[in-house]
């Protein structure tokens, strides 16, 4: 766990801790929430997901009467919100647990509590939009609730897996409301502020993840590094699944039908195109650190979430525009 002598981390190490230091946001103090234009009213069309959403863009939700509209996209907006908050809270225990073990004058020791000070924040931020927006929602799927006290246990014995559930978890988050922000919709305040300071803080956070295992994945032997790319595709497809689809109380709370469902997670090509988006980055950084084997990619292809990998982290997804005649 000596870090020490690799310079080049440690200067990166340095400059994370030192934007922390300079650039952090408190969710009480960046946002307004009594503010007039934060109120939560009734038939506010702000809430109507976007096209970049599953549901947003499906014909059938966008044949529903308005109000009905309204209620998912708040209600579906609230569940993504508790979701990361969840998600965020075995983050930080892991993260606490890791730096226990860490020696001292290591680097990553301060970065790591930076960190989760920062999540903490999050976790605030979205239980404060929960709250505001009313909607009774769980969260997470019931399974990985209840094992959630258990993995933050990883990060002790197996950091390296423990990093690429991090990235498992962060990077379809990341990814599906930087799409949401980059679309332009007039979203409400309150959902509009909470991205963007989500995403601005994320990036730190990611940048981490994948400089941590930059380092340590090629040191593994050979046979560790083939464990580690089998299993690294389906850690991928399984926490996606968990963090991305509505839980079941959601299909029963609007009465949306199975097959809708089936076609959003992940059976019509444009849900499949959006599936293989998320996870271009955590292609590249397996492609650079050599868990790209010909066995890799065919898990990649089964979990279906093959695919090029991103030229550089947060390549924008790109849409072909038609030349005017």
């Amino acid at each position: 766990m000596e870090v020490t002598d690799d310079v080049e981390y440690v200067s990166t190490l340095a400059t994370l801790s030192e934007g922390s230091v300079r650039r952090n946001f408190n969710p009480y103090t960046d946002i307004d929430w009594d503010a007039p234009e934060f109120a939560v009213v009734e038939n506010d069309e702000r809430w109507i997901l976007p096209a970049t959403d599953p549901l947003g863009r499906h014909p059938w939700y966008q044949a529903q009467p308005k109000e009905k509209q309204i209620a998912i996209g708040m209600w579906r907006q609230a569940n993504v919100a508790k979701v990361g908050l969840q998600f965020e809270l075995i983050l930080i225990r892991g993260l606490t647990n890791y730096a226990f073990w860490v020696p001292n004058g290591s680097p990553e020791y301060r970065y790591c509590l930076h960190e989760s000070v920062e999540e903490c924040n999050h976790t605030l931020m979205f239980q404060e939009m929960v709250n505001r927006v009313g909607a009774d929602v769980p969260g997470m799927p019931r399974l990985l609730r209840w094992l959630s006290p258990f993995v933050p246990l990883l990060a002790g014995p197996l950091p390296i897996p423990f990093f690429f559930g991090v990235l498992a978890g962060e990077e379809p988050i990341d990814h599906t409301q930087k799409m949401v922000l980059r679309e332009g919709k007039a979203l409400h305040p309150i959902m509009e502020r909470v991205m963007a300071i989500h995403v601005a803080e994320e990036a730190r956070h990611i940048s981490f993840a994948h400089e941590y295992l930059r380092k340590r994945v090629p040191r593994l032997s050979r046979w560790q590094r083939f464990w580690l790319s089998v299993n690294v595709p389906i850690v991928m497809r399984v926490l996606c699944q968990a963090i991305v689809v509505p839980p079941k109380a959601f299909w029963r709370e609007f009465d949306i039908p199975r097959s809708v469902r089936k076609e959003l997670f992940f059976r019509s090509p444009e849900s499949r195109k959006f599936l293989r988006d998320m996870f271009g980055d955590v292609r590249m950084l397996c492609y650079d650190t050599g868990l790209m084997n010909p066995v890799a990619r065919l898990i990649w292809k089964l979990c279906k979430i093959d695919g090029p990998p991103s030229r550089y982290r947060s390549e924008p997804v790109r849409r072909h525009v038609v030349a005017a005649a």
